[in-house]
């Protein structure tokens, strides 16, 4: 939508951006930034609402007689209701006006009608969100445009703000924004592109791009010595081979006795299903399969360019293609994974957690974390329990679940936790071997998924599953999104990581 956004400290900007909270008139203090009287005049109309995101616009004239020529004046919802996170749709609403309007600079003054408030408001978080909010709708993918193509033109734009800590915020909000929309970028290359090498490529050219991050691509034959089942099952029938992926954020002033905070993320670079091959409709879309890993990524590149934690952050991409061929993995194969449990197949269309066992285990050995989030697009099921409004959040370990439901508030990324007792664990026995990795009943179908992941996290160890299927994408053009990838999960870790 844009071609960039950036903070700009010297500059006349032409555009003049306030805030009006429902029901309200334009503040006092706002006021006197438009001498002509015009904002005040635009927020008289009716369609000055002051609803969330709402917009209205000003034209002073001439910039000598009024000091900008255009004003934006935007809703802030109610007042009473306003939290800091709301301003993610306000700075989306700016961006949308500035793409249309080829706006190439503006003043944020929004501190005036948040000052009006009854009640202190943290403006470092209100810039971060409105950052994010403005950096999350600039996103564009316009990479596979070819000459058949006329394309936009995309303005770029310079927003100047007078508030110190609201600037703060807003360079924080824009550098995560930039993380997800890495996350996106990655999403949305298709799979001939996007196969196990170049992800891998991708990966270490963002551990080359920052200092104190390391990237290993365990592959071929030492897949094979440590015992990697699930990735090799999988992606033998593809000829792209595949692999784990290890990024590492190792600061100097880290210490020594500090455990690393762990991630994995199921990155399958296309899901044809295997031999339980998807019918109809069902393949289209599966470049999507990766998005767990995507946002993992994302989150990394948000560790390393704006978070920059004090400790260790490792993050593990399991990376596979599931395809078909005569090498395929069957089902009725049986496979014995490096914790010595083994697993029936009876689904081959269930191969994320496969793959995902690999890199669990291989934390849980190597890594020795503080704690284990992953992330995944696993079930459907998940998106028949929770729609595209929550992710899935499985976790039993008190501290680490209060730590994501704050991040979750910090990012507006939301979570719901659901059940995960013993009970379910049985619903996951197989016959001739421990498990199985797909249940023959659909009963509480994500709840199997993380039942079946719970067989390979070590007890004891701090653990958060969490299932994205329903908020990766969208299909919707509204608020801080276009239709396609959200990059959901990449500021959800990077809040938590900042947290801890």
């Amino acid at each position: 939508m844009l071609e960039s956004v950036r903070i700009g400290s010297r500059g006349t900007p032409s555009t003049l951006v306030l805030g009006l909270f429902k029901g309200q008139k334009l503040d006092a203090a706002s006021a006197k930034l438009d001498p002509s009287g015009a904002a005040k005049g635009a927020c008289s109309r009716a369609e000055a609402s002051g609803d969330l995101g709402s917009c209205v616009q000003a034209f002073p004239g001439s910039p000598s007689k009024g000091g900008y020529d255009r004003v934006v004046v935007i809703g802030l919802g109610d007042a009473d209701a306003f939290e800091p996170g709301m301003l993610r749709q306000v700075g989306a609403a700016f961006g949308r006006v500035a793409a249309g309007a080829k706006l190439t600079g503006a003043q944020i003054a929004l501190d005036g009608a948040l000052g009006s408030l009854k009640r202190s408001i943290d403006e470092e978080a209100c810039g971060n969100a409105f950052g994010e909010g403005l950096g999350l709708v600039a996103w564009n993918y316009d990479h596979l445009r070819g000459t058949a193509t006329t394309l936009p033109e995309r303005p770029k734009v310079t927003v100047f703000t007078d508030d110190r800590d609201f600037k703060a915020g807003l360079k924080r909000g824009l550098g995560l924004a930039e993380s997800a929309n890495i996350a996106r970028d990655l999403s949305q290359t298709p799979p001939n592109i996007a196969h196990t090498d170049y992800i891998a490529k991708e990966a270490m050219a963002l551990a080359r791009k920052f200092e104190h991050l390391k990237c290993t691509v365990i592959k071929g034959e030492r897949l094979e010595k440590e015992k990697m089942l699930g990735l090799i099952n999988v992606g033998k029938a593809s000829d792209h081979a595949p692999c784990l992926i290890r990024l590492e954020w190792a600061p100097p002033n880290a210490k020594k006795t500090d455990k690393p905070i762990v991630l994995v993320g199921k990155t399958m670079t296309y899901d044809s299903g295997g031999l339980s091959i998807k019918v109809g409709g069902g393949m289209r879309g599966m470049k999507r399969d990766k998005d767990g890993g995507c946002a993992v990524f994302g989150a990394m590149h948000a560790v390393a360019s704006t978070i920059k934690p004090k400790r260790r952050v490792v993050a593990l991409l399991s990376v596979a293609e599931n395809s078909i061929s005569d090498e395929a993995y069957r089902p009725d194969d049986v496979i014995e994974f490096r914790n010595g449990v083994t697993v029936e197949v009876t689904n081959t269309d269930a191969e994320g957690r496969l793959v995902m066992a690999d890199a669990l285990c291989w934390a849980c050995d190597k890594e020795k974390p503080a704690c284990l989030i992953d992330m995944a697009t696993l079930t459907g099921g998940v998106v028949v329990a929770l729609g595209k409004v929550y992710a899935g959040m499985w976790c039993d370990d008190d501290a680490l679940r209060g730590k994501l439901d704050a991040a979750a508030d910090a990012s507006g990324e939301r979570v719901w936790r659901l059940p995960h007792h013993s009970e379910y664990k049985s619903m996951m026995k197989s016959p001739i071997a421990d498990i199985l990795n797909s249940a023959p009943v659909r009963e509480a179908h994500p709840i199997q998924g993380a039942a079946f992941l719970a067989h390979f996290v070590k007890e004891g160890i701090p653990w958060a599953h969490i299932d994205i299927a329903g908020t990766h994408a969208t299909d919707k053009d509204a608020g801080p999104f276009i239709a396609g990838p959200t990059g959901f999960g990449t500021r959800l870790l990077a809040e938590l990581i900042d947290a801890f």
